[in-house]
């Protein structure tokens, strides 16, 4: 009788990573100084945050059948939809807490433009000072870390920024993104 060779054991296969995993892993390179992260943590919100604001800045015609909903729907409304379809496109659980964090990004860029109204400095002149100050905070941790921003090897990497910290917050919580 011949013996029948046994099947050998299929190893499982390997897990591919997410795609925002991958971002995730290739952004991290160059964030591995503690005190370059720390600055991130500060600045990348405020530089979403002032980015939103210059963006909402922009005058936007007045569209007829948009009706009274006119004053609501500007530039940072096409700009909000684009991140959050391309975070959502990467992986929905991120889009769904950053656009947790864009709403309330957005009621402060709407309390920045009623200060504005009232006598405060224009909305763009507050947003760009905050950008400028952040952008330049972003360069000096670049500087501390010895590495340049992810940025300049691929425009992506921009959006990738705001959920790589939120992806840490997602971790402490145990939520699976």
């Amino acid at each position: 009788m011949a013996k029948v060779k046994s099947a050998k054991p299929i190893a499982p296969a390997k897990e591919q990573k997410k795609l925002v995993d991958v971002y995730f892993d290739k952004y991290a390179e160059s964030h591995q100084n503690p005190k370059n992260e720390l600055i991130h943590w500060i600045c990348v919100p405020l530089i979403v945050f002032s980015l939103l604001g210059l963006v909402w800045a922009i005058p936007f015609p007045h569209i007829g059948f948009l009706g009274k909903y006119n004053e609501d729907f500007n530039w940072a409304s096409f700009l909000i939809g684009f991140s959050i379809y391309y975070y959502y496109k990467l992986s929905p659980i991120l889009s769904y807490f950053m656009l947790i964090v864009v709403f309330v990004f957005t009621y402060g860029v709407m309390e920045l433009d009623t200060w504005a109204k009232t006598g405060g400095p224009q909305l763009w002149l507050s947003c760009l000072t905050v950008f400028v100050l952040a952008w330049v905070g972003q360069f000096i941790g670049h500087k501390i870390e010895g590495k340049k921003p992810s940025f300049l090897d691929d425009i992506k990497f921009l959006l990738i920024g705001p959920i790589w910290l939120l992806h840490f917050v997602l971790l402490r919580w145990k939520v699976k993104y």
